[in-house]
């Protein structure tokens, strides 16, 4: 049985999904809950794509102990500079350095031919070597490119000391077959592959990158790259915890498994999604809503006299399980914190007074309170960067034949406070019109989500707003008994990420 380990790259790639802006301080939480699933190595981002990500490829870097953190880096020197200075403090670290090699990539993005790009893949390699241990060398659209220059290729930087080479599927081209067979060329053609990992990065543009690393696999791979909940640049990436669970579930088939601890997964996905304003589809594979549901009639008699007969993944070993009405409005304030703790919190004592105030406000609104409204309202309410307003109250006036007017007054960082009223086509437009005075910034609402947190006509609405001004976009979350003080909560989050990040030098993007 071959163990294939996970290199997780949500914090950078999954990052590039369009309208993604993860702060510092939720990478930070991203990671951590990645090193709980038991990833082998997480790219932290790309340090030279802007102060930003360096300073959160450092912070990743300075936290995470049990996985290898990696900063993605051009073959230019300048960038694995940054990295290594982003990573000096790291337990484990690695540089993952790129250079493309297909011909369409040689002639019309590099303008190099053959021989720059395999010296500049060799010098880059060497360079990296000089700080890292570990260094990765992914050949950009590997997939197109000609298998005997590729040997060529991943025969040339193994022999200047890469511990890994990727070959990846940049742009989702490839079908399974096709994609294994180039892991069994290479297996054949290069005999020094058996020393290092061998590693697939699969995009989802056709909708076949689970399949085609589960392909590589059955190649030789033995890393197999992707992100949490298959985020990513386009379509996304290979999801990783499909990968995971095909592995685990057909073990007798792949003769594989990767070391995860696959209880955590559900967590993970809920977090990526809550961070990242990226709603899970109901009709995802592993981690969506319906997952494990069945309405059919036939599907529910086969289930209650045997569950594999519709089921070969139970709930409970990705980390699901049943809303328990396990505290209430006489819990105490250490049940409460033993609870954060059984659902994978470790907060500061002031964070656990601050969750626990917010938690007996909702039980005085709520008659049963579930693990997911707990989630729900933690994550919430955790401050994960400076906020330049906060809501203090909202007022609206609103009826079927009158004109929707909301008033919001806001409190600025400094303590100073800040009023405003106005008429929208709606609620919730008069209330985004209100804190778009309050506030001075104009921006645009590029998309807006409401999720019910649990059931029923009392449960916590989650609210998802994505807001654009010029070319920067960025989401904001907030929750609530009351979706439209979620809305507001959402929409002033989302502002005070477009004034944080304003100014920022834009970060350079990068496809592998």
């Amino acid at each position: 049985m071959r163990t294939i380990e996970i290199f997780d790259t949500t914090l950078r790639d999954g990052e590039q999904s369009p309208g993604v802006n993860i702060s510092t301080n939720e990478k930070v939480e991203i990671a951590l809950q990645l090193e709980k699933l038991g990833v082998n190595r997480m790219e932290a981002g790309f340090a030279a794509a802007s102060p930003g990500d360096q300073k959160s490829v450092a912070e990743v870097a300075k936290r995470v102990k049990n996985a290898t953190v990696v900063s993605l880096a051009r073959a230019v020197k300048d960038d694995m500079d940054k990295a290594y200075e982003a990573l000096r403090n790291a337990q484990n670290a690695s540089l993952h350095v790129f250079l493309a090699t297909s011909p369409i990539h040689r002639q019309f993005k590099l303008n190099m031919s053959k021989e720059e790009v395999l010296a500049r893949a060799v010098e880059a390699v060497t360079y990296a070597k000089k700080y890292f241990k570990e260094v990765q060398f992914s050949a950009e659209d590997a997939a197109r490119t000609e298998i005997d220059f590729l040997a060529e290729v991943v025969e040339a930087v193994i022999k200047a000391g890469a511990t890994t080479v990727n070959i990846p599927d940049t742009v989702g081209y490839m079908t399974p077959y096709q994609y294994g067979n180039i892991f069994r060329e290479l297996k054949k053609r290069v005999p020094s592959t058996d020393l290092i990992r061998l590693s697939c990065h699969c995009h989802d543009d056709l909708g076949m990158a689970v399949a085609n690393s589960l392909a590589a696999v059955e190649g030789g791979a033995t890393q197999v790259e992707g992100t949490i909940n298959g985020i990513g640049e386009r379509a996304g990436n290979a999801a990783l915890e499909e990968v995971a669970l095909a592995l685990e579930t057909r073990k007798d088939y792949y003769q594989a498994t990767t070391k995860l601890n696959l209880k955590e997964i559900a967590r993970t996905s809920q977090l990526v999604s809550r961070l990242t304003g990226m709603i899970v589809p109901g009709n995802k594979a592993v981690v969506g809503a319906n997952a494990f549901a069945h309405e059919s009639g036939i599907h529910q008699d086969g289930v209650l006299k045997e569950v594999t007969t519709y089921e070969i993944i139970r709930p409970e070993s990705v980390g699901f399980k049943s809303n328990k009405l396990v505290l209430g409005k006489h819990s105490g304030r250490h049940a409460f914190k033993e609870k954060l703790i059984d659902l994978g919190y470790h907060l500061e004592q002031e964070e656990v007074n601050a969750a626990f105030a917010a938690f007996k406000v909702l039980c005085d609104k709520k008659k049963e309170i579930s693990d997911d409204d707990i989630l729900a309202l933690v994550d919430s309410k955790m401050v994960r960067g400076p906020e330049a307003f906060q809501l203090e109250s909202i007022q609206l006036a609103y009826g079927n034949i009158s004109v929707p007017t909301a008033s919001v007054r806001l409190v600025r960082a400094d303590g100073s406070v800040c009023e405003e009223a106005a008429c929208g086509n709606g609620s919730v437009d008069s209330i985004y019109k209100a804190i778009d005075r309050a506030t001075g910034e104009e921006v645009s609402l590029v998309d807006y989500k409401i999720l019910s947190v649990t059931h029923g006509q009392d449960a916590l609405g989650e609210v998802f707003v994505r807001l654009q001004q010029d070319d920067l976009i960025v989401t904001g979350r907030g929750v609530s008994t009351d979706v439209l003080e979620a809305s507001a909560i959402a929409y002033v989050r989302a502002v005070n990420k477009i004034m944080e990040r304003r100014g920022e030098p834009a970060p350079v993007s990068a496809t592998i």
